[in-house]
């Protein structure tokens, strides 16, 4: 078992952030694993349920904005994200399966990319024009001809 557990972990969102996540604030909860594994399975509950709850959580406003952004169907309407880990038989595996599948969550947070505004080149301007121009002469072609002219 983990005792005044913090777990601490880096992001790189444009510079170095350490984000610590406290025992606190996790909400662990255990209960029975599905699938097949006989009578141990119907006996013991090593499946481990994660609640975090994001909105609360003390980390920056910035990176809870991201986080809710990006994987806001993951989130409940309170705010909790809910992570299940049963890959493993033991109970404690399960919890730490849990712990470094939020981990990724936060590792997974995406930077959003500066757009460097760029003006279209001279090629590209008169191409553009060019074809203006034929599609323009297209279009007058399809009118009726009169006789006046």
């Amino acid at each position: 078992m983990f005792c005044n557990f913090v777990h601490k972990f880096c992001l790189n969102l444009g510079k170095k952030l350490m984000i610590k996540i406290k025992e606190s604030e996790l909400r662990l909860s255990f209960i029975r694993s599905r699938g097949p594994g006989g009578q141990n399975v119907n006996k013991v509950s090593t499946a481990v349920q994660l609640k975090y709850n994001i909105i609360n959580a003390d980390i920056p406003d910035a990176i809870k904005k991201r986080f809710c952004e990006q994987y806001k169907n993951k989130i409940s309407k309170n705010g909790d994200i809910i992570i299940v880990a049963q890959s493993f038989r033991t109970q404690n595996k399960n919890k730490i399966d849990a712990i470094n599948r939020l981990e990724s969550l936060f590792s997974d947070i995406k930077v959003p990319i500066k757009r460097i505004p760029t003006k279209p080149s001279w090629s590209s301007q008169v191409k553009r024009v060019e074809r203006k121009k034929k599609r323009s002469v297209l279009k007058r072609n399809r009118k009726k001809v009169s006789l006046d002219e």
